[in-house]
């Protein structure tokens, strides 16, 4: 299997992708995980992102790139992965195509994981995360106790900075601006898969894993 997870911010690929990988048995490879590890590791690239991280900079393309094909050309990936969070740009895109593609590995599919932008926005504004043992609620669906503490541990749960509306309206924009064009990029592929990202996490990976196995659409 070897399958990129698009989505809105929000629209839960971490989940997602999680679960799909487990089923599969491949590595879930997310960016943000590789950057952290590169960088605990202390390899020549890790120390790169780092000095860019603790600069307060973006890691730019072509250290992504360098970074997520390295971790790709590890033993664990022989039999697939399941990317989230990269590609992020159709220039991210092409670089892993061409990379797959001289391996001897090209990507399969690309699973579009659907959730209007709306209810991705009030889902992670009705977020709350137990800073105690870092068990997550939603106001709505999961709520925590009435006095806004956390079942587990008796924790006040907070609302986490980047949650707020108007931190993911920014997102969603630099979604709609940078990521979105991913898709017309692999529907031109034959690649890309649609699928219904909303309903219980269980309906979702059922989805999900039949889009994975599946057709194209």
């Amino acid at each position: 299997m070897h399958v990129v997870l698009l989505g809105l911010p929000g629209a839960g690929k971490g989940t997602q992708a999680a679960l799909l990988a487990r089923g599969a048995g491949v590595p879930h490879i997310a960016t943000g995980n590789i950057f952290r590890q590169a960088m605990a590791d202390g390899t020549a690239l890790g120390l790169q992102v780092r000095a860019i991280v603790e600069g307060g900079g973006l890691v730019p393309d072509a250290l992504t790139v360098a970074i997520v094909q390295e971790r790709l050309g590890r033993p664990d990936c022989a039999a697939g992965f399941v990317l989230d969070g990269f590609p992020r740009t159709v220039a991210q895109a092409t670089a892993l195509d061409r990379h797959l593609d001289c391996a001897g590995a090209p990507l399969e599919r690309a699973i579009y994981l659907h959730v209007p932008e709306e209810r991705v926005v009030a889902r992670l504004a009705g977020r709350r995360v137990c800073p105690g043992c870092g068990a997550t609620y939603h106001v709505l669906t999961d709520p925590p106790n009435a006095d806004g503490t956390c079942p587990r541990c008796g924790r006040t749960v907070e609302q986490r900075a980047d949650d707020r509306q108007e931190v993911q309206a920014r997102r969603v924009e630099a979604y709609r601006r940078e990521t979105a064009p991913l898709l017309p990029y692999y529907s031109a592929q034959g690649r890309l898969v649609r699928v219904d990202g909303e309903g219980s996490v269980a309906e979702v990976a059922g989805r999900l894993g039949a889009a994975a196995e599946g057709g194209v659409g």
